[in-house]
């Protein structure tokens, strides 16, 4: 595995504090040979002791971890304000570089992918490429972008697609992406533990990183991606429909009803359509529909519909063969195939499932014992 431990900020760390690399050893619970390897480059410590060994030595990401190497691009999709700690990055940074083996069982990468350039958050601009990509995936402006959409072009862009279920309040994010930029490979993880009314936005908003690598990771990254996602689920065509409709109607309560009819045929948020409406007012000149963010979040709060996991499996959590058939053959992964792959060739075991998939030993093993037999 290639060096990406800084050693000699770990070493000053540890002069500072007065300690020996047997007393670092012994305060992470690993053996004094663990403690030299990372330091010396041989080996990269997993997440939880990369972890450890960041709060342990009260050094961050960009101390700890050496920049002379390409390092794995991470990306949050987060819930709500929820602000990304050194933690987060440091335990995704960690799952990148697990990762990159398994490249090796990956199918082979193609030559062509979706890039936009120098993109812009500028209405003009958004609209542009949501319209450039549609037309691209041979959907008009119109129709319903539907999650197969998604799932096609997320393949055909080499981004490989891994299905979790982490839980609805638990993790800190609702979407992971991990770019290895010397592998040119991109692992998308989607929460199915999430409502499906989202979930679409989610996948939309993942597809815009994947065609802006050099952003991701980065605060412009995310509100392009966010602007792009809405764009692309539901254009200014749509949006000037929806706005006529709401404007016409005469109260609070049907105005949101006239939007919610458009969210239910497109299968999105009602607050995707409220902001894509309301950006669409804004950017033609017209009155904004007379309805305040919280009457549209207290209708969506009221009529949320199943999770993803729920409307998937029956019941759930599901068990381990029928989680990895669910990703083979709804969202094209590979990934699994590729881990099977590995775990029979190097004999590795349910402790690195645990690792990169970041589920409970329990689980990994299932998983592991699944596709070893």
């Amino acid at each position: 595995m290639e060096k990406i431990i800084n050693g000699e900020a770990v070493k000053q760390s540890l002069t500072k504090i007065g300690w020996s690399q047997k007393r670092l050893a012994a305060e992470l619970e690993v053996s004094s040979q663990a403690v030299t390897n990372w330091i010396k480059g041989v080996d990269f410590p997993r997440p939880n002791k990369l972890l450890k060994l960041a709060t342990t030595l009260s050094l961050g990401f960009e101390q700890l971890v050496s920049t002379t190497a390409k390092q794995p691009v991470v990306a949050y999709r987060k819930r709500g304000g929820t602000k990304t700690t050194e933690q987060h990055l440091l335990k995704a940074m960690a799952m990148g570089a697990l990762l990159k083996p398994l490249v090796h069982y990956l199918p082979p990468l193609r030559a062509l992918r979706t890039q936009i350039s120098a993109p812009s958050v500028s209405y003009e601009f958004v609209q542009n490429a949501a319209a450039a990509i549609r037309e691209k995936i041979g959907v008009g402006a119109e129709a319903i972008l539907l999650y197969e959409h998604l799932i096609d072009e997320f393949q055909m862009n080499d981004a490989v697609i891994v299905p979790v279920m982490w839980g609805s309040k638990q993790q800190h994010g609702n979407a992971l992406h991990i770019f290895l930029p010397e592998e040119n490979v991109t692992f998308i993880y989607l929460n199915l533990d999430t409502y499906l009314e989202d979930f679409k936005f989610w996948m939309a908003h993942e597809l815009a990183h994947v065609y802006t690598q050099d952003l991701a990771g980065k605060e412009e990254g995310e509100n392009f991606a966010d602007a792009l996602a809405g764009a692309l689920l539901f254009p200014r065509e749509l949006a000037e429909k929806a706005y006529v409709a709401a404007n016409h109607a005469k109260t609070v309560s049907t105005k949101i009803s006239a939007l919610q009819r458009f969210a239910t045929e497109h299968r999105i948020s009602l607050f995707s359509v409220f902001c894509e409406v309301r950006h669409y007012a804004k950017e033609s000149g017209l009155p904004q529909l007379q309805v305040e963010d919280r009457d549209i979040h207290a209708v969506r709060n009221h009529l949320r519909g199943p999770m993803v996991s729920e409307s998937l499996f029956k019941p759930v959590p599901p068990e381990a063969g029928r989680y990895i058939a669910a990703a083979h053959s709804i969202f094209k992964s590979s990934f699994f195939t590729a881990l099977q792959k590995m775990l029979r060739e190097r004999n590795t075991g349910a402790g690195y499932v645990q690792q990169v998939l970041d589920v409970s030993m329990k689980d990994a093993t299932a998983l592991c014992t699944e596709l070893m037999s």
